[in-house]
């Protein structure tokens, strides 16, 4: 029987518990969004942000900038938020336009208030990591001694899920465009991670039986609709499990950020 893993039924339990520790805590958490442009994808995904944190009594400051703002103005906002004590977190919405460098930027930011978990060596799990180990412990999905094949490897997603899973005893393989024979490695693994942004890059000749599948891949069509980077009609019937897209690790990644917020500011 095939089990759906439910991000949104799973984010929706723990922003309860949230919104119930901020209250106990007495605290109203700043969070501060920097979105440079006004890309459609970025913007729906702050939309999302600010929605979730008027629901957990969470207080966000979006500072938007122009797509020709020069990276010193960046630089001296994130100054700017790093002292001021409201703030427990900053984040800066990606992509960033060409010209400026993201690494230099995001670096910037105060190793305690990163709570996108995105600098080298960052003290924060990277959202989106972090919400793939909350949902597979939901499930009660072992992942300690298990085989993990990960298809991507980009620093924002690809690497940092590989290391966590790695670090929660797995035994990680990273796949990507290089790779040959793609779906030998893949059909290997017992816990499949897709995040190489290829809509519908795996299908049913990539998985086995009694696998779990996290399928990380958001891409629109020309029509709106959302595909994940798994062939998801294909698959259901072969795996064990899926998240879906949407709904899947999407809302996991946005109720992370915020647990993330939520420890910075607990260690102060």
């Amino acid at each position: 029987m095939l089990t759906t893993l439910d991000g949104r039924m799973v984010s929706e339990k723990i922003a309860a518990e949230l919104s119930l520790e901020i209250k106990r805590l007495k605290i109203e958490p700043g969070l501060a969004i920097i979105q440079v442009g006004d890309l459609a994808t970025s913007s729906l995904y702050i939309k999302r942000k600010i929605a979730f944190a008027n629901k957990i009594g969470v207080r966000v400051d979006h500072l938007r900038f122009s797509e020709d703002s020069y990276q010193d103005e960046l630089l001296s906002e994130i100054d700017k938020l790093n002292h001021n004590n409201d703030v427990g977190g900053i984040i800066v919405q990606l992509p960033l336009p060409n010209k400026l460098d993201k690494s230099k930027i995001v670096e910037e930011i105060a190793p305690e208030k990163d709570v996108d978990g995105l600098r080298v060596g960052s003290i924060f799990t990277p959202a989106t990591a972090r919400g793939i180990l909350s949902l597979l412990d939901h499930y009660q999905i072992k992942i300690s001694g298990k085989r993990v094949v990960v298809v991507g490897r980009s620093t924002l997603v690809g690497k940092p899920i590989a290391r966590a899973l790695l670090s929660r005893g797995a035994t990680v393989t990273i796949c990507h465009r290089q790779t040959q024979n793609l779906a030998d490695e893949t059909r290997r693994a017992d816990i499949l991670v897709v995040a190489a942004g290829s809509p519908h890059l795996i299908k049913e000749n990539y998985v086995k039986p009694g696998q779990v599948v996290i399928d990380v891949g958001l891409s629109s069509t020309g029509e709106g609709k959302l595909l994940g980077d798994v062939d998801q009609v294909s698959v259901r019937e072969i795996v064990s499990a899926i998240s879906p897209v949407p709904g899947g690790v999407g809302p996991m990644t946005v109720v992370s950020l915020f647990l993330n917020l939520l420890d910075a500011y607990k260690s102060k």
